[in-house]
């Protein structure tokens, strides 16, 4: 089998960082960060608000908007608190105690923040985890690299702490190992006793922003090379990386490039079609991936492809391609919790094993923890996927008020930067030094409003003047030149448009 090609690509402005995975040069992830960003991994100093023995759990204000939920299993042994057995939350915790918790899980919808006080602090090579007393190594490298691994972290590990060595320190230095553990311990330290002096609620360790947490997480020698279009962010990141993997700094490369990245790299054509409810097969068939409040559903339908053989071949072949697919729809739209897939049937049972095994093989690229049970005589498989923040696509779209959110649209916020990069470039890539453009009369209303001079920005940008005017003609996303000339040019133009309308 041929070596798997992998880039990453970051782009970032003034609005959003989007981080791009590609393997084989096809999207398989994308996340978007905009300036309300993820507080998992984020650790406060919270107080509990009120404890519910009923739901084994109790609410915690950590400083957001809504108070947190902490489940009795989330709360690990400390302070003289046993672990494990059956526990009432009653007799660990009571209202108006301060409590240090860190985010599992984003705010979602009506629903607060899942928090934990099983504290982990992730490096780029190992992860420290102070409420625990194991140590163990990623069980995706070989046999001999763990025994390494696990060597070298052992003697550095306090009693009653535990630590994991991850997949990225395959083939790393002992030295550099030890070095990232022990940045983690004094990190320990000064999270500890910020919390010790702290007044709840109140922020005690704030996660790394996107681009440097997925550089830390994902970026590895597996890597071909990864591309930055934003000077002060590459240089931030080849600094990051020097101090941990200096010899990964090679494959960090600044876009040059007129052409945007993502448009340069094909990624916006797929984060196009990942906006559709249906994906077509290659063979002719498709999926349908429907998303509701309680469970996603994806159905397999066989389309005009009729195979050679059979009905039971075509069923095989189809749902064998759909399985690949399924696997690259989930990690590209980042979709977790329950997803109930319905795949055509199949009267042999060495077919559901095969295409549950295709499934399985597909899902383990996938860095989220995915479970897949077993396919059922009509063809329902059950999974789930772990879900902890808002995918990409939840952060791009939003309800659409026209279907009351049957389905989804681009939100406001991606129409508008949308228009304003698409002007930015337009701007850069010509010749005048004013332009009179046209917008549709909805991105208009999103650009001119109080307290954002888009013009002055865009001026100082590209040292441009631009006059913008509502243009009914224009698409949604679309950016007309009415005339590019002089200022005195525009201006006079103005008046024709307007005389004209």
């Amino acid at each position: 089998m041929a070596a798997l090609r992998r880039e990453m690509l970051i782009s970032h402005d003034s609005h959003e960082t989007r981080v791009a995975l590609l393997e084989n040069r096809a999207l398989v992830e994308l996340y978007v960060e905009r300036p309300r960003r993820s507080v998992v991994g984020n650790v406060y100093l919270g107080k509990i608000k009120d404890v519910l023995p009923g739901m084994q759990a109790a609410f915690v204000d950590i400083g957001l908007e809504k108070n947190a939920f902490l489940y009795v299993d989330e709360v690990v042994a400390f302070e003289g608190v046993e672990a494990g057995g059956r526990r009432s939350i009653a007799d660990i915790l009571a209202p108006g105690e301060d409590v240090m918790v860190q985010v599992l899980k984003d705010p979602m919808g009506t629903k607060g923040a899942r928090v934990t006080t099983d504290i982990t602090l992730p490096g780029r090579f190992t992860v420290l985890m102070p409420y625990s007393s194991s140590v163990g190594v990623s069980r995706r490298l070989p046999e001999a690299e763990r025994d390494r691994l696990h060597a070298v972290v052992i003697p550095l590990v306090p009693d009653g702490m535990g630590a994991i060595v991850r997949t990225v320190a395959e083939g790393v230095s002992d030295k550099e190992v030890a070095g990232d553990l022990e940045f983690l311990l004094r990190l320990w330290k000064r999270v500890k006793h910020q919390a010790e002096e702290g007044l709840a609620p109140e922020v005690v360790y704030t996660e790394m922003d996107l681009a440097l947490r997925i550089v830390r997480d994902v970026f590895s020698a597996g890597f071909e090379r990864l591309i930055v279009d934003d000077k002060a962010l590459h240089a931030k990141l080849v600094s990051f990386i020097k101090k941990s993997s200096p010899e990964l700094v090679r494959a960090v490369m600044l876009h040059r490039e007129r052409t945007p990245l993502f448009e340069a790299h094909g990624v916006l054509e797929t984060v196009d079609s990942a906006l559709r409810r249906t994906v077509e097969l290659p063979s002719g068939g498709s999926i349908a991936i429907d998303r509701t409040e309680a469970l996603t559903a994806i159905d397999v339908n066989s389309g005009r492809f009729v195979g050679r053989k059979s009905l039971e071949d075509t069923a095989y072949r189809t749902n064998l391609e759909a399985a690949e697919e399924i696997a690259r729809q989930l990690r590209l739209r980042d979709i977790g919790g329950i997803i109930v897939i319905d795949f055509i049937d199949m009267e042999e049972s060495a077919h559901r094993s095969a295409v549950v095994a295709r499934l399985s093989a597909a899902l383990e690229r996938d860095r989220t923890r995915t479970r897949v049970g077993e396919m059922s005589r009509l063809g329902l498989v059950e999974m789930t996927r772990k879900n902890v923040t808002e995918g990409a696509f939840d952060v791009i779209t939003e309800e659409c008020p026209c279907c009351g959110g049957e389905g989804r649209v681009l939100s406001a916020a991606t129409r508008r930067i949308a228009v304003e990069r698409t002007m930015r470039e337009m701007l850069e890539a010509g010749r005048a030094s004013a332009y009179l453009l046209g917008v549709h009369p909805q991105a208009h209303a999103l650009l001119v409003t109080p307290g954002n001079n888009i013009a002055a920005a865009l001026k100082e940008q590209t040292s441009k003047t631009v006059v913008i005017v509502p243009d009914a003609e224009c698409g949604p996303l679309e950016v007309r030149v009415l005339i590019e000339g002089s200022t005195g040019q525009v201006r006079r133009g103005i008046k024709d448009v307007f005389r004209s309308a």
